[in-house]
């Protein structure tokens, strides 16, 4: 229980210490016009408080990541919960918020956009598509699993398939509308639910003396997994997720002020952090060892776990609503997938978004070919996400890193996470069996170390040069005149 309360309280000491350190580094500039009000169109750039854009990215952020992600990284150990805070203060926060205000600083520009600026046009192509193959395979997962949980509570009489459909058609109109709309107008009583069943879940174990174990290096996965790579691509959401980088410019368009960033995106990814805490000491305290917990995993995947754990600590009726709780998680998660997957696209073909027929004919594609991929075993789709969720990070850190060395800023912030999840990504692939080469872990190791000195070293390189040309590193808007208050 020790390990447990201290972790969460790193967390918050985190967000006020580290977290105003990275914004001191990155210096937000209060007097500089916003994109909400620059590029104002009434769709994706609208002007909306701070309360609402953090609620809005918490839960655009989430998904079922920092809940099926910790309960799976659970089996590790104690170890997941150093990964949790270490990650999250270090990695995942500073990720998200360079992420979101070098977007801010560029019009609200999508990752594809930022890594051409910064890493080359050569990158825009490549980060289109891991950008969107990742949002397609996010949209997938997050109909899947939240027609899973749905499933469980109604204890299977509803069929899959319809729930799946419901939840589409919702994905449609959020996808197609204004931001306000439905975005802006339901999502904080969503991140209230969502809040209010963690910290039910949380207070709960504390409550009754779960007997959450205390830290130890020891690795308990029952089927002897490596911790690494496999941890970190375990629990990502949580801890360091490629697919805020996805999310972030979308709050980045409707953020008033820079010095808002450091609650919207900084913040939010610590109460992430402390969310996945929650759930990983739960899943790790309450199924009577790794043993219990790999069982139910097995039998019901980590929604059964979800369902137990909730009824658990909460009875009937406040189990259900936290499992409702953790059901607005992918499903807010998901709309906002396919909404940026949309933006993305419009954004490389330049076409404009004021017309909902041009956001309609982009959408639609994205939603057959999501449609297909449902058929897909739930645990391959999770692996294949979790591994473009990794490059997607690593490419966004090297994106911020390379945004504070051309400003002549401590870009190590960025640049030490970067080289970690570099290394990370190329031993993932190098040694999982299903879907990379399945060479041994050693040799996967040393493969993995050379690559990332490769990409290290071209970093290094690329950026001495590019402080010569004298790129333009944030868009220009001395010409705009309207007041941003």
């Amino acid at each position: 229980m020790i390990t447990f309360l201290l972790s969460i309280l790193l967390l918050i000491v985190g967000y006020f210490t580290y977290g105003k350190y990275v914004e001191k580094v990155f210096g937000p500039k209060n007097d500089r016009p916003t994109p909400a009000y620059v590029n104002g169109d009434g769709v994706d750039y609208v002007p909306m408080s701070t309360p609402k854009n953090s609620l809005i990215q918490l839960l655009n952020i989430a998904g079922t990541g920092p809940v099926f992600g910790p309960i799976a990284g659970a089996l590790y150990g104690p170890v997941a919960f150093i990964w949790i805070v270490v990650g999250c203060i270090f990695a995942g926060a500073v990720h998200d918020y360079l992420t979101g205000m070098i977007s801010i600083r560029n019009k609200g520009a999508h990752l594809p956009e930022l890594a051409s600026k910064f890493l080359g046009n050569f990158m825009k192509h490549v980060v289109n598509i891991f950008a969107l193959l990742l949002l397609i395979l996010v949209g997938t997962v997050f109909v899947t699993s939240p027609a899973m949980l749905l499933n469980v509570i109604f204890d299977g009489k509803v069929a899959l398939g319809i729930l799946v459909g419901i939840i589409f058609l919702y994905y449609v109109l959020a996808t197609l509308l204004p931001i306000d709309k439905i975005i802006g107008r339901f999502y904080p009583w969503f991140g209230a639910l969502l809040v209010i069943s963690a910290l039910g879940v949380g207070i709960g174990l504390v409550l009754t003396g779960a007997p959450i174990p205390e830290l130890s290096f020891t690795n308990m996965h029952p089927g002897d997994l490596p911790i690494f790579p496999l941890l970190f691509f375990t629990i990502t959401c949580g801890a360091l997720s490629g697919f805020h980088a996805t999310q972030t410019p979308i709050i980045s368009r409707t953020t008033k002020q820079e010095n808002e960033g450091r609650k919207i995106f900084y913040g939010m990814m610590i109460a992430e952090g402390i969310i996945a805490m929650i759930w990983a000491a739960a899943a790790m305290s309450l199924f009577g060892g790794y043993g219990g917990l790999n069982e139910l995993m097995a039998a019901g995947g980590p929604a059964a776990v979800v369902s137990d754990v909730s009824v658990m600590m909460l009875g009937a009726l406040g189990g259900t609503l936290a499992v409702l709780g953790v059901i607005v998680l992918p499903i807010t998660s998901g709309d906002t997938a396919f909404r940026a997957a949309r933006m993305i696209i419009a954004d490389y073909f330049k076409i404009g978004q004021a017309k909902v027929l041009s956001r309609l004919w982009i959408a639609i594609p994205l939603f057959v070919i999501s449609f297909i991929l449902t058929k897909i075993d739930f645990n391959l789709l999770w692996r294949y996400f979790s591994w473009a969720n990794g490059v997607t990070a690593m490419i966004a850190l090297w994106v911020g890193a390379m945004y504070l060395f051309l400003q002549h800023k401590n870009h190590w912030i960025a640049t030490v996470p970067a080289i970690f999840m570099t290394s990370m990504v190329f031993v993932y692939i190098l040694f999982e069996p299903t879907m990379g080469f399945g060479i041994d872990l050693t040799v996967s190791y040393i493969g993995g170390t050379i690559a990332t000195l490769f990409v290290t070293a071209s970093f290094f390189i690329s950026a001495h040069k590019k402080r010569g040309t004298g790129i333009l590193l944030d868009e220009d808007v001395s010409g705009f005149k309207q007041a941003t208050l």
